[in-house]
């Protein structure tokens, strides 16, 4: 039986004392540069809906009895936009975060998430946010470098920027312009296929192309300075704007760091028709799938209409003190962890 956390708290306390010197100097970031920090709730009437995330489901139950389905959150991302529309235009959450049906070195079912939004900015300010993030995060931890298992980055140099064409190009050998919707999902399962990833027949264009990103593309980026992958397929960014030149691209980022996905940023659709149809499809697939589905919030969909053009990121604050401190799994880096199961 795994010795329960308090037994080993002793060799812990140095990795979560650096936690607090992350956290206190990530609020002093973003208070210098006039973001409000806000609280949104954790119970929610949907989760979000993203077909692979898995919610913790809950109800509230009121004086007469009377019963009502909510959720703890996987994200503060509606919440956070409603903010933005309702007339807030920097703001910052650490947020309390729950998944289900994830954990491991890298995941535990409650994290803290850090989520930011600038109103009337390009996407691109937020990629310089990153950066500017994980030298403040070494800076507070003392720490030179970061690192994970065999993989090291200097966090105080500027990360590279890598599209997602040029790093299907680099490491998978595969073309991926030519591939992109609607082209059929078995052009890109053949070259998957080719270049070693395994497929299957009922694979769908996203699965295949997150099996080549995380076998062929993930391992390599992140070392040396951080890997900012930019401009993501359209059809792998519900939440995010299309590009204008290219509508089959997202304006969408993410951060890597010793190979570690750190960040996820794009710029904010704020079409509600199109936002509507997208998360309908979403939620169609996560019940193909895993037979359930999540109820869409109306309200966030009725907020779009006031919601300025913005960007937003979201960053796994465990993840990054992880990064900060050597440390080999989450639960080192979090006062309280959930018991190994």
């Amino acid at each position: 039986m795994p010795s329960p956390f308090w037994a080993l708290h002793a060799a812990r306390r140095p990795l979560l004392v650096a936690r607090m010197r992350i956290a206190a100097a990530l609020r002093k970031f973003f208070a210098a540069r006039d973001f409000v920090e806000v609280e949104t709730a954790s119970l929610v009437v949907s989760p979000g809906n993203e077909t692979h995330l898995h919610a913790f489901a809950t109800e509230v139950v009121a004086p007469s009895g009377t019963r009502a389905p909510l959720y703890l959150r996987t994200s503060p991302e509606f919440a956070c936009k409603k903010l933005l529309a309702a007339g807030e235009r920097r703001i910052v959450e650490f947020a309390r975060t729950f998944r289900n049906r994830e954990r491991g070195a890298l995941h535990h079912p409650e994290f803290t998430m850090v989520e930011w939004y600038r109103a009337e900015a390009p996407y691109e300010s937020l990629m310089e946010d990153c950066a500017a993030v994980l030298g403040a995060a070494a800076k507070a931890a003392g720490a030179k470098q970061f690192s994970f298992r065999d993989r090291a980055i200097d966090p105080f140099a500027v990360p590279e920027r890598l599209t997602v064409a040029e790093a299907f190009a680099r490491y998978a050998g595969m073309d991926l312009a030519t591939m992109l919707p609607p082209q059929p999902s078995g052009v890109l399962a053949a070259a998957a296929t080719a270049a070693g990833v395994r497929t299957a027949a009922d694979d769908t264009w996203g699965d295949v192309f997150s099996r080549v990103l995380v076998e062929k593309v993930e391992p390599h980026l992140g070392q040396g300075p951080a890997t900012i992958l930019y401009e993501y397929p359209a059809v792998q960014s519900p939440l995010a704007r299309p590009k204008p030149s290219d509508p089959r691209l997202a304006e969408r980022f993410e951060l890597y760091a010793c190979g570690v996905e750190l960040a996820n940023g794009f710029g904010e659709l704020t079409d509600a028709a199109e936002q509507r149809k997208r998360l309908e499809q979403q939620m169609a697939e996560k019940e193909r799938i895993y037979g359930e589905r999540y109820p869409i919030d109306e309200d966030f969909l009725a907020a779009l209409a006031g919601m300025p053009q913005a960007c937003g990121v979201a960053l796994g604050f465990d993840r990054l003190v992880m990064l900060a401190t050597g440390a080999a799994h989450i639960d080192d880096v979090i006062w309280t962890p959930l018991p190994a199961t």
